[in-house]
């Protein structure tokens, strides 16, 4: 009798995280309705599997580009992706969704870009792009201090004010040169990275945690 209570009990428990996690999943289908401004200030915690850390975000430093992760983080774009990208003395990136199907509709959900008021200076946070106004769901988080960037239009909206140690800690083995290939991590998501680059460390859950 208790066994099939406490069953019952967790079958519903599973149902209502289920619910909310298709919700957001929803959600992140339409880029075009994830436009709300975010507060001028708050803060994204990040729990790794490596531990965690915080991102304190300055919306005035580049408004654009911190309206555009506070709706992410909000709808879950953010949950169980990996860490693609870790170049020692460099920087660690990530934002390419796990899921293909939501990868390919934030393909082309671009954002303009934000002129740059904050530096790269180590522990900030920065929207990775591949050109003007390119700006989608990728973000990298300096290891050290890259003013170089400022100069060629990366604009940083934030900076980790604590865990900076988690972040130095995410496993950097495959570099740039032995890194996965993102038109793959794109067209086939979690499956690939966890198939040939299992080392990679994950980012479990972001969520806004003072606003």
């Amino acid at each position: 009798m208790e066994k099939t209570v406490v069953f019952g009990g967790l079958l519903v428990v599973a149902f209502a995280f289920g619910s909310i996690a298709n919700a957001g999943k929803d959600a992140l289908k339409d880029p075009a309705k994830l436009t709300g401004q975010a507060p001028e200030s708050y803060q994204v915690k990040f729990e790794s599997s490596e531990g965690s850390f915080v991102v304190s975000v300055t919306r005035e430093w580049a408004p654009l580009g911190a309206d555009r992760f506070y709706n992410l983080v909000q709808n879950g774009f953010f949950d169980d992706v990996r860490f693609f990208r870790v170049v020692p003395n460099f920087v660690v990136q990530f934002g390419l969704n796990g899921d293909p199907t939501v990868s390919k509709i934030w393909q082309e959900a671009r954002i303009k870009d934000d002129p740059v008021k904050s530096s790269n200076k180590k522990g900030s946070i920065t929207f990775a792009t591949s050109g003007p106004n390119s700006r989608t769901t990728q973000v990298f988080i300096n290891l050290r201090d890259n003013a170089r960037l400022d100069g060629m239009g990366f604009p940083s909206f934030g900076v980790v004010s604590e865990g900076m140690d988690v972040v130095e800690k995410l496993y950097s083995g495959y570099g740039d040169d032995k890194g996965p290939a993102q038109q793959r991590i794109g067209s086939e998501g979690n499956a690939y990275l966890d198939k040939d680059f299992p080392e990679l460390d994950r980012l479990t859950r972001a969520t806004i945690v003072k606003k």
